[in-house]
């Protein structure tokens, strides 16, 4: 196996608050260890288009604190196919990249595993998704950050709905993972969280209904994982039917939940897993993901962090039903 001496990195999918700490994790400890770095941008796109810039410790200097990504961003349709993966890996040979560090979340990882297995080239992945549903490592870098966010703008929302004695439905991103719904009610006192890991033959908004709100509260908040069947705007349309003594609004929190600037907890957990890429490279791994687990840097199979559902800790819908009466 020839020897690796540059180091390709790039951002792909959904933005996430501490990209920027774990570009500036890869480049500075791949220069410390005797690496090139090369940062490549707009993901997958700018790998198939050539759009590689050689990485010093400058470019990554005062960048820990930005949220988003100075690399760019992308959802590369055209990295799917047969043409597109090798015009990337032209790209690789052309710019003498022999191992590449890939920040992204589920879509972004089962890109890398497919074109390491394609070209028999070195992939790394680093967990960037604010949904924290890659299997293998305890948080993924953005997530505690957008948890924080949606805590402020439901805090914000409880005002106004106590001032009017209102329901309010808040819709947060997540896709088919609860972990920000859940997590976010508990920390923000919400009445209820409606997530899809819920066992779907239970009608988690009439059971809402007639524990809660229809006995002591004029006023709540629920939490509502995003999905295009039945989000926010489905279930303030039941109530609205079913229940049409209550006033009902919707706040759709969006794109907001992605930016700022991340927290303590994104900074470190960017900063561990980008030297563990680099560690992993020097180990001689291949097409691993560097997650956090129990507090130690794990290196998991990208078979196991994509295929493998990551399990909502049930014990956390009983810890919100009793502090919800």
């Amino acid at each position: 196996m020839a020897k690796i001496k540059t180091i390709g990195v790039l951002t792909s999918g959904g933005d996430a608050p501490g990209m920027n700490a774990a570009i500036r994790a890869v480049t500075r400890a791949g220069i410390y260890n005797g690496f090139n770095i090369k940062g490549i941008y707009r993901g997958y796109d700018g790998l198939i288009n050539g759009e590689v810039k050689p990485f010093t410790t400058e470019n990554v200097s005062g960048i820990i604190m930005q949220g988003g990504t100075i690399l760019k961003t992308a959802r590369s349709m055209e990295f799917m196919t047969p043409e597109g993966k090798q015009k990337a890996y032209d790209t690789m040979v052309k710019e003498g990249i022999d191992a590449l560090v890939v920040i992204g979340g589920n879509g972004s990882l089962t890109g890398a595993r497919d074109f390491a297995a394609e070209f028999d080239v070195c992939c790394i992945g680093l967990p960037g998704t604010i949904d924290n549903d890659l299997y293998g490592t305890d948080s993924t870098i953005g997530y505690d950050t957008t948890l924080n966010t949606i805590l402020e703008c439901v805090d914000r929302i409880r005002d106004t709905a106590q001032s009017h004695e209102r329901i309010f439905f808040i819709e947060v991103m997540g896709r088919d993972a609860g972990f920000l719904a859940q997590n976010s009610a508990i920390a923000s006192g919400a009445e209820a969280a409606i997530i899809p890991e819920e066992v779907t033959d239970v009608d988690q908004l009439g059971r809402f209904m007639e524990r809660g709100i229809r006995k002591s509260k004029k006023s709540c908040i629920v939490i509502v994982s995003e999905s295009p069947k039945c989000g926010a705007m489905y279930y303030a349309d039941r109530v609205k039917k079913e229940f049409p003594d209550f006033d009902v609004r919707v706040s759709i929190l969006g794109h907001l939940q992605r930016g700022g600037r991340p927290t303590a907890r994104d900074r470190i957990l960017a900063s561990r897993t980008g030297v563990g890429a680099v560690e992993a490279i020097m180990q001689g791994q291949r097409n691993v993901m560097v997650g956090v687990r129990n507090n130690e840097v794990v290196y998991v199979p990208f078979a196991d962090a994509i295929r493998t559902d990551k399990p909502l800790d049930m014990k956390l819908i009983k810890v919100l039903d009793e502090l919800s009466i």
